[in-house]
């Protein structure tokens, strides 16, 4: 294979263009940071703009139904009364408070009892019964069962079951939190029924709390009565048995307190203890004195202080001073030191013979106190049984003495609650108070339309933030160079915009009407619109194929994709033109001979191509078709459609073509199938110096480019780069003065 010939001087410095395969016509849009970089909070504000219109959708229906349930549901008005309750006592005419002493969360349960009870169907039923509630249509409506005859106010089950259904649904209580005050309201369609179910349920239910009152304290009343009748026969019972013992026995004022057997016992009790705790302390002295050390002795005794003995230490210290001052300085023959010796022998003689003295009275002393607790314990055993003798007769005294006490407490309680039985009877007070009747509510309290609004909205901006974060998880198509990159491990060659498809509605403003006898140049925005950001495009990426190297720029080049409709054949097309036009000889090479669409493309007859090249047919001098429109630019159309395409491309004749285009031109861009629908572009990518994958925008799967890649890596592919076709521009922020630039040069 020769080396490729060199350019021209002109040709060479028309070379020097940015190496930025992201520079679209000079400007470069900021995408942020990579993906896998870039901060979650511009990722998700990138998704939601790009969903928006999902977005907008939901919150608009969403709303919308608010709006119109808002405006349409039944106006419910509610009635609200204030009830206090009290404890449950008569502390007006001075009696006990049941409840006195109570903790807070007795007075709690005390409080949620009275708001079940008005919420019982005993107590519905009684309100609707006084108001005749059964009869009412503004009540009963057209849905509940109405009695069979008017004279007849009974009602079945079937009705009172509808009827207490229908009173529950409207009725609320609520224990106010920290007080006594119970808030019992009612919501209703007619504002003065709900009013008035109000008043007449709390009436009701002070009426049934002095009714339950009132036959509870008849009822104590009449037990008590017969209680105290039994109980006086006990009393006497037992207070004549307990006269009788005590005449029998003798027994006159057993009072532990005045009993004087029983005050000498306690007495000799704390003198023996406190003759035990003083013996105990004399012999723990006297036995540490009998083994102490005199060595130890002498520096001072523990127990005792003794004046002499203090003196005579003080004198042993300074003259023991004076004995190492002398013996020091003149030796121990100095008479001096032999007289402060003889002194020290006296001196230590003295306190031995002081502390034996210690040691005797110490001996003294714990021997008196042995003998006082001795005495103590005798005189504590004969009185022991002294009081045993008086205890004897005292414990049947002591048990009819208390069952008498304890009878005659009993009645004199039962007395007094049977006074107070009588009297709370008597009463009909009732610990329940009215702080607010039921007044006639003014405005409804259901819809709230401010409120359904408000959440509507919320709820739609919610649900359509949720279908949009739902929607761009089940895409999977390649929405990012970056994601692209990084699916691939290519390097991005450079970005296509969307507008220059002509499946948009942007290039007809771009290219103007094109004529049809140009062939498909709608496609070709290179040659029809040379200054227009998509060209600048194509020419970015041209810049990045031929510096993808190091050393010459791959000089045949293999054009796929993963999936057909990717946009592959423009590529290849709008390449061709930007390569030839700066100057290089440039062959485009049809190799889809399944669905050719290069001939068409330029509007050239294929009257012969690749495919009859390699069969022998014809020669590639008479099939290659030049373009004026283009210098140095020649199209090799596809040819005579075969059978087995697959082995046409991968024969020996196809790689002695590709070995003479690569003598004869300075580039070769070669078109191919997918090489995930057919083999012809893995079996052609082995011979070519580069391979460009081009995968779409919103189109391209990541498990199809990432599939793709894997399989011409596998078989040694010189893959140069990935183009990431039909990007849409709208999809993330660009810079405002790219987006300025390319729209004037647009329109």
């Amino acid at each position: 294979m020769s080396s490729r010939p060199k350019l021209p001087p002109s040709t060479e410095l028309r070379e020097v263009e940015p190496l930025d395969p992201l520079l679209i016509n000079g400007y470069r849009p900021s995408y942020g940071p990579p993906f896998e970089e870039q901060s979650a909070v511009l990722h998700y504000c990138q998704i939601l703009r790009k969903r928006r219109w999902y977005m907008l959708s939901a919150l608009a229906l969403i709303f919308g139904v608010s709006v119109v349930i808002s405006l349409t549901s039944t106006r419910i008005y509610e009635a609200s009364s204030k009830i206090a309750i009290f404890p449950e006592s008569a502390s007006a005419i001075g009696l006990k408070d049941p409840e006195n002493g109570a903790s807070a969360a007795d007075n709690d349960l005390a409080l949620l009892t009275q708001a079940s009870i008005l919420l019982s169907d005993t107590l519905a039923l009684k309100a609707i019964e006084t108001m005749h509630l059964d009869r009412d249509p503004r009540f009963t409506g057209q849905n509940l069962p109405r009695p069979s005859q008017a004279s007849d106010p009974a009602l079945n089950d079937l009705q009172r079951v509808a009827l207490l259904r229908e009173f529950h649904d409207g009725l609320k209580v609520e224990p106010v939190p920290g007080t006594r005050v119970v808030v019992v309201s009612y919501s209703d369609p007619d504002p003065r029924l709900a009013a008035d179910i109000v008043n007449t349920l709390v009436q009701t239910f002070i009426e049934a709390n002095v009714r339950t009152r009132y036959e509870s304290a008849t009822q104590t009343a009449e037990w008590l009565s017969k209680e105290l009748s039994d109980l006086k026969v006990k009393v006497e019972l037992s207070e004549e048995k307990l006269v009788q013992y005590q005449k029998a026995h003798g027994i006159l004022g057993i009072d532990d307190k005045q009993n004087i057997v029983t005050a000498k016992l306690d007495e000799l009790n704390r003198e023996l203890t406190a003759a035990e705790a003083d013996r105990i302390q004399k012999e723990s002295n006297y036995k540490f004195a009998m083994s102490a050390d005199l060595a130890i002795s002498e520096k001072g005794y523990p127990l005792e202080k003794d004046p002499l003995l203090d003196k005579l230490m003080e004198k042993e210290d300074d003259l023991n001073t004076q004995y190492a001052q002398l013996t020091t300085q003149f030796g121990p023959g100095y008479p001096k030191v032999a007289e402060l010796s003889n002194q020290l022998n006296q001196l230590r003689a003295e306190i031995a013979d002081q502390l034996a003295r210690m040691r005797h009275g110490l001996r003294d002393e714990y021997l008196a106190a042995a003998q006082r607790e001795k005495m103590l314990t005798a005189a504590m055993e004969q009185q022991k049984q002294e009081a045993n003798k008086l205890n004897e007769s005292a414990i049947e005294y002591t048990v009819l003495k208390r069952d008498a006490d304890s009878n005659h407490q009993l009645y004199d309680g039962l007395l007094q609650k049977l006074k107070e039985a009588g009297i709370a009877a008597g009463l009909r007070s009732s610990n329940i108070r009215v702080v607010d009747v039921a007044q006639f509510p003014d405005r409804p309290v259901s819809p709230h339309v401010p409120r359904n609004l408000a959440f509507g909205f919320l709820l739609g901006l919610g649900g359509g933030i949720a279908l949009a974060l739902v929607l761009e998880n089940l895409d999977t198509t390649i929405r990012n160079i970056d994601e692209a990159k990084a699916i691939c491990t290519l390097p991005a060659l450079g970005m296509i915009p969307l507008q220059a498809h002509p499946a948009n509605g942007y290039l007809r403003r771009m290219t103007g009407a094109l004529p049809e006898s140009n062939g498909n140049s709608r496609y070709l925005i290179t040659w029809a619109q040379p200054t227009s950001p998509a060209a600048e495009s194509f020419r970015a990426l041209r810049t990045s194929i031929v510096l993808s190297s190091f050393g010459a720029p791959p000089r045949v080049i293999l054009v796929t994709s993963s999936l057909p409709q990717e946009g592959k054949t423009t590529v290849s097309a709008n390449s061709a033109i930007v390569m030839a036009q700066r100057g290089s000889r440039v062959l485009l090479v049809d190799g889809d001979l399944r669905e050719p669409a290069i001939a068409k493309m330029f509007g050239v007859a294929d009257s012969g191509g690749l495919s009859n090249i390699i069969d022998g047919s014809h020669r590639f001098e008479d099939v290659v078709v030049p373009i004026p429109q283009v210098p140095n630019l020649k199209i090799l159309s596809s040819g005579m459609a075969s059978s087995q395409p697959a082995e046409v491309l991968g024969s020996t004749k196809m790689k002695e073509c590709i070995s003479r285009w690569r003598n004869e031109f300075d580039y070769v861009i070669i078109d191919t199938p997918p090489c995930l629908s057919f083999t012809d572009a893995v079996l052609l990518s082995r011979e070519a110096d580069g391979v460009i994958l081009v995968a779409r925008w919103g189109q391209t799967t990541k498990a199809a480019l990432r599939q793709a890649s894997d399989l011409l890596t596998q078989v040694n592919a010189n893959m140069i780069g990935l183009v990431l076709n039909a990007y849409d521009l709208n999809a993330v922020p660009f810079d405002r003065a790219y987006r300025t630039e390319y729209y004037r040069k647009a329109v």
